[in-house]
């Protein structure tokens, strides 16, 4: 071979060696790295719950490993506040809570705008419920209700934040009973549980999985969903007891405002594969976990319908839209 012919030769392998591994970075596509995953409340409450069992199956499902980060403050606040200032690489997502993240922009300036966040899945929800410390003279929601006729102002509930679901649902029954109750925000549900236990509060308006950790030291009086949950299944509704309250907290993802449409999509359809999972449905469904599947091309009108939902209840908590 001539060395012009080995030369060709050579320049010809080092073209096809640069086109094969640009094809293997294209094959491997989006994602490719770590994923970061802000949770914005503090450890131990269902955002990290059902983020802990997303990050278990994540790698299977993603072929990238999930990084859980925490961000706590102003009930979610602080770092919805920031979510836009951060890359939107489509490697940075951040929890995205609802009903908090419509009516905390209504009441006040919170750094964010309930538009401006880009909500890509939710997930899954939780419904609110009562507790009590499992020595709590108020054995039923009737006994505590009748407390509170008695004492307006005295019964103290503690909540995951202030204008949350836990908030609205203690208005909401404030309001169905004829009773005045004092919500005590917390920023987050492990330290709303933790005011229960350790009697700041008279009880909690916090949500059923809390049920799962505490079964021991707390005892849930009513649950606000649709029928009893399987995972508790001697507690009653609300609505079993009289009360027309159903409700609770959605959960899902949202990422900066300039990730692109085609990484926010993916995003969804990988929280979608987690959720078709049959150990993560297994995982969330014994926890107490309600799961849903709000992908995101439905986001728009299912986003619409909560702002309206949420708007017709804000009245309830003082709330009026800037």
């Amino acid at each position: 071979m001539s060395a012009t012919s080995f030369r060709m030769l050579i320049k010809a392998l080092a073209i096809g060696t640069a086109l094969t591994a640009t094809a293997g970075v294209q094959a491997q596509g989006y994602p490719s790295e770590p994923i970061n995953y802000v949770i914005p409340f503090n450890p131990g409450g269902e955002s990290d719950v059902s983020a802990r069992f997303q990050q278990a199956v994540s790698e299977q499902v993603a072929g990238v490993k999930m990084v859980i980060q925490y961000m706590p403050g102003a009930g979610g606040a602080k770092g919805w506040s920031k979510l836009n200032s951060m890359p939107g690489d489509g490697y940075t997502m951040m929890g995205i809570n609802l009903p908090h993240s419509v009516l905390q922009p209504m009441q006040k300036d919170v750094g964010y705008k309930s538009e401006d966040l880009a909500a890509v899945h939710y997930f899954h929800y939780t419904p609110d419920a009562i507790f009590v410390q499992k020595d709590s003279p108020f054995k039923t929601l009737g006994e505590l209700i009748e407390h509170a006729r008695k004492t307006p102002g005295a019964v103290t509930f503690s909540g995951s934040s202030s204008y949350s679901s836990n908030h609205l649902a203690q208005a909401r029954l404030d309001d169905l009973a004829g009773i005045k109750t004092t919500y005590i925000p917390f920023s987050g549900t492990g330290p709303a549980i933790a005011a229960v236990l350790g009697k700041q509060t008279v009880a909690g308006f916090n949500f059923a999985t809390s049920a799962i950790a505490h079964a021991e030291d707390m005892r849930m009086l009513a649950v606000a969903s649709e029928q009893r949950m399987p995972a508790f299944p001697d507690v009653p509704t609300f609505r079993e007891l009289g009360y027309d309250l159903v409700g609770g907290a959605y959960r899902g993802l949202a990422v900066p405002a300039s990730t692109p449409e085609e990484q926010r999509q993916k995003l969804s359809e990988i929280v979608s594969a987690i959720n078709a999972d049959p150990g993560f449905r297994k995982k969330m469904e014994d926890g107490g976990f309600v799961l849903t599947d709000v992908t995101y091309d439905k986001m728009p009108a299912f986003m619409a319908a909560k702002r309206k939902e949420y708007t017709e209840l804000a009245d309830k908590l003082g709330i009026k839209s800037n």
